[in-house]
């Protein structure tokens, strides 16, 4: 991945550092509101995903999400097997229509494609990511199995009953309001049939009353595009008053043998895993500052960076205190 090549998304490149300051001002730290961010909350999103898409490509992969891992896995081995996690309890396999709800650069949905030989249809309101996924499933040769349309999940354009199962890794928790959501994708979904979801939640530790707490959640929230970070228990709730039926739910951060929030850890050295390391961060920031000065990447990009940098040390705090986790899963029924 060329990093300075995407820098900005569809953001005309004299306008990131405008667009930066717009997309601040949506935030606590800059004075914004939990109302503002919802009632603009596509306006934010994409903002957020055109100004840091590139960034996670070059630091993360092409599927942005942190996964259940094992002692002796690799960061990437433990993406993948967290995708097959979600196939294996769908139940897909060949012949069967999939949705992909916030499919980012489509990460997820090639892999998922290649392991259960389902059609997967990727869904995402951000357009520098759907040109870029679009790029990634030719250079994976996967152009038939998978479409992408550009919509708001919270509005879909398909008929009712489309869809044979449906997930959503990460990516529902930019949702104004999770019950409008989890309602569109009932709807979408055949009767009988699962919709399977990771979510960004705070978990009963967190208690909105502390500074600590609530700075750390303000941290999370600008640096990763959130109006909003639920709790497990609003998600299930949400998902039930929706109309399903729950079969499985758990915070798979409880057995995960290695912390998900360690990728952010500065302190952690992997070579598979170089660009998330301190001399990895050190040399990313002093390769972006280099550009910005060259004026090869636009102005504003270093900005895009520290968000970007604080929203790691939100979520590793977040993750170390208990209060906050990635890995909120469940698997719900759309009744007959």
């Amino acid at each position: 991945m060329d990093l300075a090549s995407g820098l900005g998304g569809t953001i005309s490149k004299d306008q990131v550092k405008s667009a930066v300051e717009q997309y601040e001002k949506y935030h606590v730290f800059c004075r914004g509101d939990e109302e503002a961010r919802k009632s603009n909350y596509s306006d934010m999103v994409n903002k957020y995903y055109d100004l840091a898409t590139s960034f996670y490509e070059y630091g993360w992969g092409e599927s942005f999400h942190f996964a259940h891992r094992w002692k002796g896995e690799s960061l990437r081995e433990s993406i993948k097997r967290h995708e097959h996690f979600v196939a294996l309890h769908l139940g897909l396999k060949p012949g069967m229509k999939v949705l992909d709800v916030g499919c980012g650069i489509g990460g997820p949905l090639r892999e998922i494609t290649r392991f259960s030989g389902a059609s997967v249809t990727a869904l995402n309101n951000n357009e520098y990511q759907i040109s870029r996924g679009k790029e990634l499933n030719k250079l994976h040769g996967l152009g038939q199995s998978c479409e992408f349309v550009e919509a708001d999940f919270m509005k879909m354009p398909f008929p009712d009953s489309t869809f044979d199962a449906i997930y959503a890794i990460e990516a529902t928790c930019h949702a104004p309001d999770v019950l409008e959501a989890y309602k569109e994708i009932y709807r979408v979904l055949k009767p009988g049939q699962y919709f399977a979801a990771y979510e960004w939640c705070v978990t009963d530790h967190f208690d909105p009353t502390n500074p600590i707490h609530q700075k750390i959640k303000a941290e999370i929230e600008l640096g990763n595009g959130l109006p909003d970070i639920r709790s497990t228990r609003q998600c299930l709730q949400a998902a039930i008053d929706a109309g399903f039926e729950v079969i499985w739910e758990e915070d798979r951060a409880e057995s995960s043998s290695v912390p998900w929030y360690l990728p952010m850890d500065k302190g952690q050295f992997s070579l598979s895993s170089f660009r998330l390391t301190a001399i990895g961060r050190l040399f990313t920031r002093t390769l972006v500052k280099t550009l910005e000065y060259l004026k090869l990447a636009p102005e504003g990009t270093e900005r895009v960076l520290c968000i970007l940098e604080t929203a790691g040390e939100g979520l590793l705090e977040g993750g170390k205190k208990g209060i906050f986790t990635a890995m909120y899963f469940f698997v719900v029924r759309k009744p007959l």
